[in-house]
């Protein structure tokens, strides 16, 4: 071909055409179920525990149950285990033969379905299905322009919940902040729900600081949801209930609230969140021993209670930096831990949960992308059901931060698709194409069908990253990633659906309960 040939107009139009049309492609809507990436993709393919590690792991924490024990059950929670079969003992400790634990996990639920408010955001929690959300008890938010730290408000969940709605690759909502300008527990409660409520359709988790409120909670969901029967039916808010305080006891009015939950229809994750080297041992796998001690104890009081009633092996250990002390959230042990529990999640065939993504970074920096990062695509290749804590988190769960929210939706998406994988099918390895552009054709695959018919499909484009040349990126005025996740952020709160809930029952909502939003 001449120069004057491709410089022709109808050459240039023909170019510019193509990428019109890869434009139009990446800008058109894809269904569900032909997105690159999507909730419940499986993973699994990662396991830094051998099977003999498993097998170990597994000995040890049925070892643990039957020889140590757990302190600090309620007596309601004594009552239903001895009956069930677990032994308390004259130091007051209550012990679990191997047989009660094997009978209780024959009953624990499996297969489980999270309920969103919208059936389109329910969450399938069986073999493998990864799920990323957020979760947590930041007192702070990051304020990103300022480079400063401030206590938390409702709208600041508010807005969180409505962001999480806008963002694709953020599944579930758990109560990521505490409400810090409201000073009354019961009213913080019913407003941490009202704002997680408000905010988004998508799954809800929260937890109740007293087990006096949880039957105001419940009765404010009963109004939500438009009655008990239809709450029950659908139960689009779980407890995250830390019904341990490791090592080994029982976070006695956590599991009073957690026997209300169960009693009203709510799901609950159980929550063992020791720290290796404080309330954990340092070793990275007896921490994992003892955690899977403990949410196995949280088996067996649950199947006591209620048998079959959904509930999410939540063994969480954190880590320390044992220079300090101080927690380490962004560590590579921490990714380890983590991933290790999913493989043990698996083993019992139970719906797992884990925390991952958290930076120790105080500002979504290269630091904070990297802590993220590790954990979160090690968590979804070890095929962890629910990943909490992903998207968000800075200063080891201290510091909530809506723009790293953002910029986590485009990190997620990467992840997801490492998560995916790659289909090796008859049509993908197909030599058609190959021999079409090399035989008889222009010699690349820009603008071929092939190409342009897998370019949402295949592939996965972040909605903030900027991936331009840095002469583009010159001309583009040098855009700052963190100005463009602030402007992103002010832009999807602005185009928010939000409230979602209609302004009858928002009216009765708020006749019945005091809501500060």
């Amino acid at each position: 071909m001449t120069a004057a040939e491709q410089s022709s107009p109808e050459k240039r139009s023909r170019r510019s055409g193509g990428r019109a049309a890869r434009q139009a492609l990446r800008a058109a809507p894809l269904a569900q179920d032909l997105r690159p990436v999507r909730a419940g993709l499986t993973g699994g393919q990662y396991r830094p525990l051998t099977e003999e590690g498993v097998q170990r792991i597994h000995a040890a924490a049925l070892d643990a149950l039957e020889t140590i024990g757990l302190a600090d059950a309620p007596r309601s929670g004594v009552e239903a285990m001895t009956a069930a079969g677990a032994v308390e003992g004259d130091d007051g400790r209550l012990r679990f033969s191997r047989a009660l634990v094997e009978d209780m996990l024959a009953l624990a639920a499996r297969n489980i379905t999270l309920h969103g408010r919208d059936p389109a955001h329910d969450l399938e929690l069986s073999g493998s299905r990864v799920h990323f959300g957020t979760a947590g008890a930041a007192v702070h938010v990051v304020d990103v322009e300022r480079r400063e730290y401030r206590d938390s408000t409702v709208q600041d969940l508010y807005d969180a919940a409505r962001l999480t709605q806008a963002l694709d690759n953020v599944h579930f909502f758990q109560r990521a902040m505490v409400c810090r300008d409201i000073a009354d527990n019961f009213e913080l409660d019913i407003n941490t729900l009202y704002a997680c409520c408000a905010g988004t359709a998508k799954h809800v988790g929260t937890s109740f600081s007293d087990p006096t409120h949880v039957a105001g909670g419940f009765d404010f969901l009963h109004l939500l949801a438009g009655g008990e029967a239809a709450w029950r039916a659908r139960p689009f808010v779980s407890n995250s209930n830390c019904f341990v305080v490791p090592p080994m006891k029982f976070a006695t009015e956590s599991c009073i609230a957690m026997e209300a939950c169960i009693r009203g229809g709510m799901p609950v994750l159980l929550l063992s969140a020791g720290q290796a080297g404080a309330t954990a041992p340092a070793p990275l796998a007896t921490a994992i021993v003892q955690a899977v001690a403990e949410c196995l104890a949280g088996v067996v009081y649950v199947n006591a209670v209620a048998p079959g009633h959904p509930a999410i092996f939540g063994t969480w250990p954190f880590v320390s930096d044992l220079r300090t002390g101080a927690m380490s959230g962004g560590s590579g042990e921490q990714a380890l831990l983590t991933a290790g529990c999913a493989q043990m999640h698996h083993f019992y065939g139970l719906p797992g949960g884990a925390a991952a993504g958290m930076a120790d970074a105080k500002l979504p920096d290269m630091q904070a992308g990297w802590e993220q990062a590790i954990s979160n695509v090690m968590a979804g290749l070890s095929g962890l059901n629910m990943v909490y804590e992903a998207v968000g988190m800075h200063a080891s769960l201290l510091g909530f931060c809506l723009e790293s929210l953002v910029l986590g939706d485009d990190m997620l998406g990467q992840v997801l698709r490492c998560v995916r994988g790659i289909e090796v099918s008859e049509d993908a390895v197909s030599l058609e194409a190959m021999r079409e552009v090399c035989l008889s054709g222009p010699g690349h695959y820009l603008g071929h069908a092939q190409t342009l018919g897998l370019m949402q499909t295949e592939y996965v484009y972040p909605a903030v990253a900027d991936r331009s040349s840095p002469k583009g990126w010159a001309e583009a005025g040098r855009p700052d990633l963190i100005e463009q996740a602030t402007a992103r952020k002010n832009r999807l709160l602005a185009e928010s659906q939000a409230p979602f809930i209609d302004p009858a029952t928002d009216a009765v909502l708020r006749a019945a309960f005091k809501i500060h939003l």
